[in-house]
């Protein structure tokens, strides 16, 4: 059995606007930068055996406060980014309809196959993360493992857990820099806590 502690990165000024991040490499705002540090003061004191996050520094500057605690920074996985939109990525919704009517809707029907110019379907995002998953637990087993990764990651660990379809629309709450409290058991993932960012209702 390995525990698994996956956590959303904090807040982008892209978050804000609503647009599609994807593999656009955007920053913390400063709420966001706050966000990490509260973060980090309250698992400071947890126990762990690694600490990994996605490649993309909105992940890296939330892990970082939590690397300075925990003196640890195990490196970067790649496979946790979020979803590739492709062609939609830096756009907002409104943009979209306007730009590319047949996009949005493709884009509205939900369909696991569906991709935009350029991007990954949720079918090959949902893969992509589910092998990064395997890989990890494998390789860390029976240990304690946290991970600062995206939304839609968390989406697709949470359908997985849940066996949801890839279809639809997504059925849980993700809140920037929520914890989310996971095992690997037997081949399957549980959850455990969801969303939780009690952290932030301090001060």
């Amino acid at each position: 059995m390995t525990e698994l502690l996956f956590i959303r990165h904090g807040e982008t000024d892209w978050n804000r606007l609503q647009r599609f991040q994807g593999h656009v490499d955007i920053p913390l705002n400063d709420n966001g930068r706050a966000q990490a540090e509260r973060l980090a003061a309250r698992l400071a004191a947890e126990r762990h055996d690694a600490l990994f996050s996605s490649d993309l520094q909105r992940a890296r500057q939330t892990a970082a406060p939590l690397a300075m605690a925990w003196g640890r920074d195990d490196g970067v996985l790649p496979g946790f980014r979020e979803q590739n939109f492709g062609l939609l990525e830096g756009l907002d919704a409104p943009t979209i309809q306007t730009r590319h009517p047949a996009l949005w809707q493709g884009w509205l029907q939900q369909d696991a196959d569906f991709a935009a110019p350029g991007g990954e379907s949720q079918r090959q995002f949902h893969a992509r993360v589910m092998n990064t998953l395997r890989e990890l637990v494998t390789a860390r087993t029976g240990q304690r493992v946290v991970v600062v990764t995206h939304g839609g990651v968390l989406d697709m660990l949470w359908r997985s857990a849940h066996g949801l379809p890839l279809a639809g629309l997504r059925q849980c709450h993700i809140p920037n820099t929520g914890i989310n409290r996971l095992r690997w058991a037997d081949g399957a993932l549980q959850v455990e806590v969801w969303g939780d960012d009690a952290h932030l209702g301090a001060g």
